[in-house]
Parts: C-alpha cells; sequence; structure tokens
C-alpha cells in the first residue's frame, strides 16, 4: 500500500493549487503554485526514489504517468482561468475607453488613461495594460493601429479593436460605438463559456469520478483479503497491468478534458 500512496503524493505535489483557487483568479491573478517549483521536483524525485525502491519499476512507471497526468491538468487549467482573466481584464479596459470616449476625450487620451488604470493594483504586469499603451503610443505618434502578437494578446478581440480605431479613423465614425459593439460580443462569449462549463460541470465530475473507481476497487480488494496492492507491485503481470492501468485513466482524464474544451470552443 506505501507505494499507492507515495504516487498519490506525487499527483498531489504535481496538481498545484485547488480549482478554487482557479477561481479566484478572476478577482486577482496569481501564476505561482501552493508549492514551489525549486521544492516541488526534488519532492517529486525522492518520492518517485522511493516508489522505485519499495515497489519496483512498474509502480515508478505507474506514479510518473499519475503525476505526469497531474501537472497536464494543472497548467492546462491555469492557462484557462488567465484566458478568463485576460478576457475581464479586456472587458473593463473596453468600459473604460468607452466612458472617456464618451465625454469627449481623444482616443489616444482614452487608450492612455485605461492603461493607467488597468496598471493600478498590478504592479504593471498586466498584458492588457501594455497593450493599452502601446496602443496609446501609437496613436500619438500617427502610427498604424495594430497589436503585436508578442504583446500577449492572442485574443481575437484585441484585433477587432484595431479595427474598430481603424474605420473610425477612416470614415469619421463614433469610437464610442465601435467599441461598444466589441464589448458586448466579449460579454456574449463569456456567457456562453460560463453556460456551457456549468453545463459541463457534470460530465466532468463523472469522469473524475470514474477515475478514483480504480482506487477504490484496489482498496476494496485489499480489505477482503485478495492482497492486488501485493500484485500490482510485485512485478511480472502484475506490474504490466498497474502500468496499463494507469495510462488508461490518465489516456481518459486528458481525453475528457479535451472533449469540454472542444465543446466551449466550437
Amino acid at each position: 500500500m506505501t507505494p499507492v500512496l507515495l504516487a498519490l503524493a506525487c499527483a498531489v505535489l504535481w496538481s498545484g493549487r485547488p480549482r478554487a483557487a482557479h477561481r479566484l483568479q478572476r478577482i486577482r491573478l496569481a501564476s505561482r503554485s501552493s508549492v514551489p517549483a525549486l521544492v516541488r521536483w526534488p519532492i517529486v524525485v525522492l518520492g518517485l526514489g522511493a516508489v522505485a525502491v519499495i515497489g519496483g519499476v512498474a509502480p515508478v512507471i505507474a506514479a510518473g504517468i499519475v503525476a505526469g497526468v497531474a501537472w497536464w491538468l494543472s497548467r492546462h487549467r491555469r492557462r484557462i482561468a488567465e484566458r478568463a482573466h485576460h478576457r475581464d481584464e479586456l472587458l473593463t479596459a473596453l468600459t473604460l475607453m468607452i466612458a472617456e470616449l464618451s465625454v469627449g476625450a481623444p482616443p489616444a487620451r482614452a487608450c492612455s488613461v485605461a492603461a493607467q488604470e488597468m496598471s493600478t493594483g498590478t504592479d504593471g504586469r498586466s498584458t492588457v495594460a501594455a497593450a493599452l499603451s502601446v496602443l496609446a503610443g501609437r496613436a500619438e505618434l500617427g502610427g498604424t493601429i495594430v497589436v503585436d502578437a508578442d504583446a500577449g494578446t492572442d485574443d481575437e478581440s484585441w484585433n477587432r479593436i484595431a479595427i474598430a480605431w481603424q474605420t473610425a479613423d477612416r470614415y469619421g465614425l463614433p469610437l464610442a460605438e465601435l467599441l461598444d459593439s466589441v464589448r458586448a460580443d466579449l460579454v456574449e462569449r463569456r456567457g456562453f463559456d460560463d453556460r456551457t462549463r456549468a453545463g459541463l460541470a457534470g460530465p466532468r465530475a463523472t469522469a473524475s469520478v470514474l477515475a478514483v473507481l480504480p482506487l477504490l476497487g484496489i482498496a476494496l480488494g485489499q480489505a477482503t483479503g485478495a492482497r492486488p496492492v501485493q500484485i500490482l507491485t510485485g512485478g511480472g503481470l502484475g506490474g504490466v497491468l498497474l502500468v496499463v492501468g494507469a495510462s488508461l485513466v490518465a489516456a481518459g482524464l486528458v481525453w475528457s478534458e479535451r472533449i469540454s474544451d472542444k465543446v466551449i470552443t466550437r
């Protein structure tokens, strides 16, 4: 039973923060894990070494698979939370720009004010504020309103903002109304994402439960005297079954996550 517990400990260390912490990113994004990387790596290596000494090669491979998929899921959900946070910041920036434009401020001034407001409280680490500063500088210098691809602004909404700005400059249309349409589109997309994720909460929970069921089966077999832990960690066919089982569970978790992403991004 000890190799299984060590494997679970490695997976927990790789998993980073709980899901509640990712929900808090919509208010304040924090990219650091609860366990620093410099501390987590040696602990995971030592844990895998202990598994190798106690159970052999097969438990090490299974523990590595479990830790790897836990690390992938943690990074994947962190990226989703970062995209949601970036979208919320962009909505706030558009609201600030529209408010400035509605009282008669020039577009460059409105963009600069929004950048300054977005930089407040973020120590200048906001990608939205950085992109707005670039837009404001180019507008003040009379340059072309485009968004740099290396500014962390891979959202299509940034291209729509640039097109709206160019259209307003070329045809004399009110920029506030064009930006308001971009903001309305972002609000609708956020609502669709939230509704879709809420609808997928049940299937995701089912996938998580199915991933845990093999552990419950092993515990039940151990309690009834079937000794599945000794068989799985004893090498031979048991070790092969342990690796295959861990691989199938990991593939199922990754597959279910990919399916959910395709539904949301469709």
